[in-house]
């Protein structure tokens, strides 16, 4: 939606006077917000510091680093090499740690 910023502002005494049951009363395009999740249900996925995790599975597989791929010396993020910003003594970094 366009708006004319140029337009004069509307103050609260050129406003119209809106009863307060008007107000009220449901619009027909109006929608509800969605009832947050219940925390006690958040709370079963957390996992405490210190939680014993010997019989635990990894669940991902790990990908090593392509050909086309550099890991930055700065933040140590996996980028494609059109990302790289610079190279010194072997060390590479990506342009958003170097901006």
């Amino acid at each position: 939606m366009a708006v004319d910023y140029d337009a004069p502002r509307v103050t609260p005494e050129d406003e119209p006077n809106v009863a307060l049951d008007e107000l009220k009363t449901e619009k027909p395009g109006r929608r509800e917000a969605a009832p947050d999740v219940d925390e006690t249900d958040l709370a079963d996925s957390f996992e405490l510091p210190g939680a014993d995790l010997s019989n635990e599975e990894l669940q991902i597989q790990v990908i090593p680093v392509q050909s086309d791929e550099f890991t930055c010396m700065s933040c140590f993020l996996v980028h494609h090499r059109s990302q790289l910003a610079r190279e010194k003594d072997g060390k590479k970094y990506c342009k958003e740690c170097e901006s």
